[in-house]
């Protein structure tokens, strides 16, 4: 399989001597992301930038960072000649009302691949949440599966919000003729934080793992594969839009992986199964497509775990 330029798809496609803008940089995903590009391309990251430490870390790993808020952007003090955009900004906050969250995922989203239509290709980082949820706990989720508002207690307006951003990215690969790739991320994991991270620091701590189902199972990915396959998915955007589930290759219940990361932590793991009406009882995604395009993972979840673990606990 080749993608738009004909070039073989399938395999890794680290970037290289490009010029890279990062949304949302001081997040768990975007920045392990910047400081993994970092090394060998010129990455620039924005972010409103509310922790100052955050902000310096990725300066010290050679990110040249700007403080842009999606909602009224300023993009004067950033270049205009990306290669590429990764944007990955998103607001989970714990809003009911989805005026708010529409605004800050979806309608910025056009905004911001509006002013770089020129680039050569815009990956969106949208979720699993966007699927309607499926009665069967094992069904791995296509994407031309259904799309729903699943119900989240965290962030009850996410799920819409997001669903509205893959129609304004869409409509932007059509308007412009930006070749956009719209990622479904799963749960994403590492040193940095994310869903396992979380789960480790309650195991730590002695508190209850509050879980929708037994089982529940994800496709976990760790960020160092994230970052490996940025370049390829980069590389197949199109216009009109791709859109690829980003899962690991591995599918695994969060009572698995807190089985484990209390192994590794020396504590024993509290699971409390709290059942959310509407929302999906399980969240694993199909991922042939992605691999079709970006190959394997390079990282099974039980070592991803362990370096976590090592990263967050120093040991």
């Amino acid at each position: 399989m080749n993608d738009i330029a004909g070039r073989p798809m399938g395999s890794p496609q680290p970037l290289r001597g490009r010029k890279v803008l990062v949304t949302g940089a001081s997040g768990q995903i975007a920045g392990a992301l910047c400081k993994r590009l970092a090394a060998d391309n010129e990455v620039w990251g924005i972010a409103r930038f509310g922790d100052a430490a955050r902000r310096r870390e990725l300066e010290e790993a050679g990110v040249r960072t700007r403080a842009v808020d999606l909602l009224s952007p300023d993009y004067s003090a950033l270049p205009g000649d990306f290669d590429h955009v990764l944007h990955l900004a998103a607001y989970l906050g714990q809003n009911t009302t989805s005026d708010h969250s529409i605004e800050v995922n979806a309608v910025a989203t056009g905004r911001l691949i509006s002013h770089f239509r020129g680039v050569d290709s815009v990956l969106v980082m949208s979720t699993g949440a966007v699927y309607r949820a499926h009665p069967d706990p094992w069904h791995r989720y296509v994407e031309t599966d259904p799309l729903g508002d699943p119900a989240s207690t965290v962030s009850p307006a996410y799920g819409i919000s997001k669903v509205a951003q893959e129609a304004v990215a869409k409509f932007c690969a059509q308007e412009f003729g930006t070749r956009v790739v719209i990622a479904r991320m799963n749960a994403s994991y590492g040193p940095g934080g994310g869903m396992s991270a979380r789960h480790l620091d309650r195991i730590v701590a002695g508190e209850p793992i509050p879980a929708r189902g037994d089982p529940w199972p994800y496709s976990p990915i760790y960020e160092d594969d994230i970052a490996d396959h940025a370049g390829a998915l980069l590389a197949a955007a199109t216009s009109p839009a791709l859109v690829v589930n980003f899962g690991g290759d591995e599918v695994v219940t969060v009572q698995d992986w807190c089985a484990w990361l209390g192994e590794l932590a020396g504590k024993e793991p509290k699971l409390v199964v709290t059942p959310l009406p509407g929302g999906q009882l399980g969240v694993a995604v199909d991922v042939t497509r992605r691999q079709s395009i970006t190959g394997h993972d390079r990282t099974h979840w039980r070592e991803g775990m362990r370096r976590m673990v090592e990263a967050r606990l120093g040991r």
